[in-house]
């Protein structure tokens, strides 16, 4: 099916467009994600090495999308890829997906993180005092004050977006600002004035994981991956950029290496700070660095940037979820509810309440499931993605990126087999969080076909936006 040309405006340059990467990548995961891999790796070099190979993964994949974008300069990135590749019950099925591990779920857990951070002034809100309602293991729910506050949080973000876009755009430009004002400036204070000690990269953790290194490296790089989620985000405007051929991979590369640095170079944080067996299972492992390095009254302060910086987070992903959904909704692409402007408010109320119902729900799963969900289903498509590059090069007239093809196919079967090992070590070591992805899969194929048996009129053709 044709893609019509864009109707957008181009007036987002390289730096826009980097920019916009930037505030995408920098979430959850590099709050959160270096506590967890501390207990399950035990190295300071895994850990170190664990980021730097999640850096070259999301990299390989920011080349090969940088190749699809200015082939398919339209807005929705993996919307218009699969449908294109693989037809339209894949493009329905990536906004349902989005809903679920692209939004809804990473909101959860940067409301849960938030909580946790704030834990450091009100210690009951701590996700380790949460009660279990029901279940064990991989698959239970829980509940306590931590879960309240982070659904008073994505109350608070839905609540705004619903009364209009602008205020929140001013407010998500001075919190993004902010989120990587703090983060450099605690990477530069801690190595100039911050009380560490490099003999920590010499001290190994008693792990906390039965499984092998090989196995349990991939199994974290589900943690990873959702770490680095976001190298993908400048093709969701491929239309609005100028010169998408040159703005497009610049922006991709750019800003991946430049997250990777601040990354790699906060890890270095963490591990100067405090010993692997300190850090081990503390999921506000900032915080934690932070008292360390500066002492218990500095650290408070630099608790609350990190919770201000994923009030950041949470904002956005609040803002941008349902203009992901009503987009595709208008196109026939998704629930056609979805698509449902208010006329007073002139945002997509339906779309907003829908989501933020559906984060507070997922703020009762455990938040290292959480991540392993979000991890193993965005995977998914981003495999399939790069898959679909191998089947648009064999067509004439395709605009090939000479990263990519150097050595080719080096690249992108460089980044499906990490991504395909990722799903086959996931399915057999996280069956039930494996589980829950493919049920989210299957219910949104089953969704799209009811969707087109009960139409009384041929589904329409899908138009880019």
């Amino acid at each position: 099916m044709a893609i019509p040309k864009p109707s957008l405006l181009r007036q987002l340059g390289v730096y826009s467009a980097t920019a916009l990467v930037v505030s995408y990548m920098i979430g959850t995961g590099i709050f959160t994600t270096s506590g967890f891999l501390a207990a399950d790796l035990g190295s300071p070099s895994l850990v170190l090495w664990i980021w730097v190979v999640g850096a070259v993964c999301a990299l390989f994949g920011a080349f090969c999308y940088s190749e699809l974008g200015i082939n398919m300069p339209s807005s929705g990135g993996e919307y218009v890829y699969l449908t294109q590749a693989y037809g339209p019950t894949w493009g329905f099925m990536t906004g349902w997906v989005s809903f679920f591990a692209g939004f809804s779920a990473p909101i959860a857990a940067a409301a849960l993180a938030f909580s946790d951070y704030v834990a450091q002034f009100f210690p009951a809100l701590h996700l380790e005092n949460s009660h279990v309602l029901f279940g064990s293991g991989d698959w239970k729910v829980t509940f306590g004050w931590a879960q309240i506050v982070a659904c008073l949080l994505v109350l608070l973000f839905t609540t705004i977006n619903i009364f209009g876009v602008q205020r929140v755009a001013r407010l998500q430009n001075v919190l993004t600002g902010a989120k990587v004002l703090i983060l450099v400036s605690f990477i530069v204070l801690a190595f100039t004035v911050g009380h560490g000690d490099w003999a920590h990269f010499s001290m190994n953790a008693t792990r906390t994981s039965t499984n092998s290194i090989p196995t349990q490296f991939v199994i974290s790089l589900f943690f990873i991956y959702v770490a680095y989620s976001g190298w993908n985000a400048a093709t969701y405007v491929a239309e609005e950029l100028k010169q998408p051929s040159r703005t497009l991979p610049l922006a991709l590369t750019v800003g991946t290496i430049l997250v990777a640095a601040l990354y790699v170079g906060l890890n270095f944080v963490f591990i100067y700070a405090a010993p692997l067996e300190d850090l081990k299972g503390e999921l506000a492992v900032g915080a934690l660095a932070a008292s360390r390095l500066f002492g218990p009254q500095v650290a408070g302060i630099f608790s609350a940037l990190m919770a201000l910086s994923l009030m950041s987070t949470v904002n956005a992903m609040v803002t941008i979820g349902p203009r992901v959904y009503y987009a595709m909704a208008k196109n026939g692409a998704f629930l056609a509810v979805a698509a449902k402007v208010h006329p007073k408010w002139h945002t997509p109320v339906a779309a907003i309440v829908a989501q933020g119902v559906c984060t507070m729900l997922m703020t009762l799963t455990p938040f290292p499931q959480l991540v392993i969900y979000i991890g193993f289903t965005l995977n998914v498509f981003a495999v399939m993605s790069v898959a679909s590059l191998m089947i648009f090069r064999r067509r004439k007239g395709w605009q090939k990126l000479r990263v990519v093809s150097f050595a080719y196919p080096l690249v992108p079967v460089a980044f499906l087999l990490v991504g395909v090992w990722m799903i086959i070590r996931g399915v057999q070591f996280k069956p039930l969080i494996s589980l829950a992805a493919a049920v989210t899969l299957v219910t949104g194929a089953l969704v799209y076909h009811f969707r087109l048996r009960t139409r009384a009129a041929p589904a329409p053709t899908v138009e880019t936006y």
